[in-house]
């Protein structure tokens, strides 16, 4: 992702990349970025410090895949007065609540999935949920690479939320994930979320709202990192002219 951010945001007639980070100790600290990127040199060198580089006209990209590293991220940013992008999942309950904290306090972008495409869906997910009856039980199949760190995806999971705000649920309590043995019948309240892991998927996400005598499928599969490059980029542009405030990728599509 930080490769495609730099090779896509450096044709950005409204972007400039004036940064790139990578953990300390990294093989390619010191390199500069556009060549590590794919392209002609940029004149930035890879560093480990981030707080450096941060001013308030700054929009810190955080998909470093690490919870805690993004956590800590974002507390530069906010100490820096810069605004905030993060695109890094897996966050437990404590780790969730302290990047929301830390999120209100600039101007950031918070999201499982930063794709125009996954955005849309979430909201027809909700749309469905509301309008079908109970009796159309959910079910969310997503796969991914096998290098992914965390299961189910963040946006697996975020889709269950949407399901379960739509009808009311405690999404704690309805979300099954997986099953294995003899579990029983299925209630009309789960909301069933399975993780696959293979190859090189970038991410497929499919819904399912399994009726009687009918079902409803709404999918999104991913052919490409570029959804979720672009998607950042536009949030990144966005949330720049924004108050200080955590904002969702609806956000950024007004919806």
């Amino acid at each position: 992702m930080g490769r495609l951010i730099v090779s896509i945001g450096r044709e950005e007639p409204e972007i400039r990349v004036v940064g790139a980070v990578e953990a300390a100790g990294h093989p390619r600290l010191g390199d500069d970025a556009g060549a590590v990127a794919g392209g002609p040199p940029l004149g930035i060198r890879i560093t480990a410090d981030l707080k450096a580089l941060l001013r308030p006209d700054h929009v810190v990209l955080d998909f470093t895949g690490v919870p805690d590293a993004a956590v800590r991220h974002a507390g530069l940013a906010v100490e820096r007065g810069a605004a905030l992008v993060v695109g890094t999942t897996g966050f437990d309950a404590r780790q969730r609540d302290e990047m929301a904290a830390l999120a209100t306090r600039t101007r950031s972008v918070v999201a499982a999935n930063f794709s125009a495409g996954v955005t849309v869906l979430t909201e027809l997910v909700s749309l469905a949920a509301r309008l079908l009856d109970r009796h159309f039980e959910t079910e969310i199949v997503e796969l991914h690479h096998h290098s992914k760190k965390d299961a189910p995806s963040g946006t697996a999971l975020a889709l269950g939320r949407a399901v379960a705000a739509a009808r009311g649920l405690a999404f704690d309590e309805a979300a099954r994930l997986a099953r294995e043995g003899i579990v029983g019948a299925r209630t009309s309240e789960e909301i069933g979320i399975v993780a696959l892991r293979a190859g090189d998927a970038v991410g497929d996400h499919t819904v399912v709202f399994g009726g009687l005598g009918e079902r409803l499928e709404l999918v999104h599969r991913a052919q490409s990192r570029d959804c979720l490059a672009r998607g950042a980029l536009r949030a990144a542009r966005w949330v720049v002219e924004q108050p200080a405030g955590l904002y969702s990728m609806r956000d950024v599509l007004g919806l």
